[in-house]
Parts: structure tokens; sequence; C-alpha cells
């Protein structure tokens, strides 16, 4: 081949030489310029999702920052939930509780306390724990009222704290006492016998699997576990008389574990009067603004709760993809 027809060969269908050269980097700057506008478009979806996400937990914060920062500023009155089962590993337990009576005693411009009471019971552990504390703080604030301000219920172990306040207020249909203790469970013995199921248990102490539900029941164990329940009914008892004093009335059923509305809970003394968290706090403490100091959940708890888990994971992805190309 002549050089003549070697150039003929490289030339462009319009007559240019090196044509493929021209379409290749034309198609390659066009891939360049298509990742940069794809990397900046990518930079942009980040930054406002995690701008949304930001906005969306400052609403959600807005609310407690505000009442955080006008808590000090002027004479109110303190509320504390006890709602929902009393238990460690619940909302209402005694350790959250203590620490947000403890900070609203301690507050200057605490005129008084109230405990909104909207609870089925729970552990007398946890509630007798509360109710020493109450006790305690009463004592070393003898200024400060404490009042119980009941909602739907205050049963079992939320009346076992609620008998330490000065006071207990109510609706006329809220439900109130069951002083008494229960341990409930299950049998399978005849169960296990209709289908030939036989039950191995091995123990190293005679009475380590007292009250098995699968196997029958001993008579000694029942009454040993029969005078533990005795036992902390009694300290019960003993909570809510030294609590409530002489305005219980004599009542054969006092202590059965039966409850009772309001309007009953007045009669009865095991109530003192009508009231809800606005009234007691203007009428009775005389400090009509109302303070929330329930202990909180902490900021990542507040963000599940608040954004959920999908908002959550979404921001953790965001934070950890974060790329600037």
């Amino acid at each position: 081949m002549t050089e003549n027809q070697q150039d003929k060969a490289n030339a462009s269908p319009t007559g240019e030489p090196g044509w493929e050269r021209a379409v290749i980097e034309k198609v390659a700057l066009a891939a360049i310029a298509e990742q940069a506008k794809a990397r900046r478009w990518g930079i942009i979806f980040k930054s406002a999702t995690f701008l949304y996400l930001t906005a969306l937990l400052g609403i959600a914060l807005l609310p407690q920052l505000k009442k955080d920062i006008g808590s000090d500023d002027s004479d109110h009155t303190a509320v504390i939930d006890v709602v929902g089962m009393i238990a460690e590993d619940k909302g209402a337990n005694a350790d959250a509780i203590i620490k947000s009576l403890r900070k609203a005693f301690k507050d200057e411009h605490t005129k008084g306390v109230i405990l909104h009471s909207n609870s089925p019971g729970g552990s007398p552990v946890q509630s007798h724990m509360v109710y020493e504390e109450i006790r305690k703080l009463k004592q070393e604030y003898p200024k400060t009222p404490v009042y119980a301000v009941v909602g739907d219920i205050c049963a079992s172990g939320c009346y076992y704290i609620a008998s330490a306040s000065d006071k207990i207020f109510v609706s006329p249909a809220s439900l109130i006492g069951s002083i008494g203790v229960i341990m409930d469970g299950f049998g399978f013995v005849d169960t296990m016998q209709k289908f030939g199921v036989e039950r191995r248990v091995l123990t190293a102490g005679a009475h380590k699997a007292m009250l098995d539900p699968f196997s029958p029941r001993k008579e000694d164990e029942t009454q040993f576990m029969q005078k533990l329940l005795d036992q902390v009914h009694q300290q019960f008892i003993k909570a809510v008389k030294d609590g409530r004093g002489k305005r219980l009335k004599e009542a054969p059923d006092l202590f059965s574990g039966l409850i009772w509305t309001g309007e009953e809970g007045i009669n009865l003394g095991v109530a003192d009067a009508y009231g809800n968290d606005d009234s007691v706090a203007k009428d009775i403490i005389g400090a009509k603004k109302l303070v929330d100091f329930t202990e909180q959940d902490s900021l990542l708890e507040k963000i599940a709760g608040k954004l959920g888990a999908s908002f959550g994971h979404a921001l953790g992805s965001v934070l950890e993809n974060w790329e600037l190309k």
C-alpha cells in the first residue's frame, strides 16, 4: 500500500484524518462530565437529607429545649410522671423517678411537686425505693409539698408511691387502691400426663425448682411462698398507714386488694379530694405554671422515638458515607 493509500484509509468519511481519536476523546470527555454531574447531585442529595433529618430532630426536641430554658425564670409547679408499669426496665423505674424528684426539689423556683400518677402498679421493690425517697425529700425540703394527682388508675405499686405524698387528688371515675401482693403462674402437670410427657429436672437443693409449673405442687413450698407474700403485704400496709395516717377509715376490705373509684376512695380515706394537675397547681400550690421534670430518654433514644428507626438508620448511613469528591 502506498503512502497516499494509507492516508486515505485513516481519513474520516468526510475526508479528515485521525477521526477515530477525535471521537474517542469526545466520548471520554462526555463520560467524565457525566460522572462529575452525578457526583454533584450525590453531594446535593446527601446534604439535603442531612439537613432534613437535622430539621426534624430540631422540631422534635424544640418543645423540650424551650421548657428547659424557661424552667428557671419563675416560680412553678414541678410535674413528674409515674406512668405505666413500674419496673426497673420500664419508663417508670425507681432510678428515673428519684432523679426527677431530686431535680425538682433542688430547683429554687419549685413551689410544689405533682406526681402525675397513671399506673396499674408493678415492682414492690421499685415502689418502695421511690416511697422512701419522697419521705426523705419531704424532711429535707419541708416547705415544698408533694401531691399525687391520679389520672385513670393508681393501683398497687403506684398507690404505694402515692401514699407518701401529702395529699392524693383523683377524678370521680379514677381507679385507686389494690393494696395487695400477687404471684401468679400456670400448672401443666395434667396436660403433660395426658400427652405422655415426662418431666426431667435435676436440682442441687431440695426447693430449687420450687413452684415449677411442670411438676406437682408441694404444700410446704406453697405455704412458704404465701408467707413471703404476706410479709411483703404487711410492708405495703405499713407504708400506707404511715403515709395516710388517721385519714384512713376502718373498713374490713381496705387492705384486701380491692380497687375503688375516686369517689369511693375519698370516702374510705385512700384519697383526699377531686383535682387535676392544673387545678392543684393553681389552687393548692399557688404556682399555675407547670414544668415537667420527668427524667427524659437519652438523645439517641429520642432520635429513635421521634424520627423512627428508619430515620436513625438513614442518618447513620449519610454520616458514614459522607464523601466530598
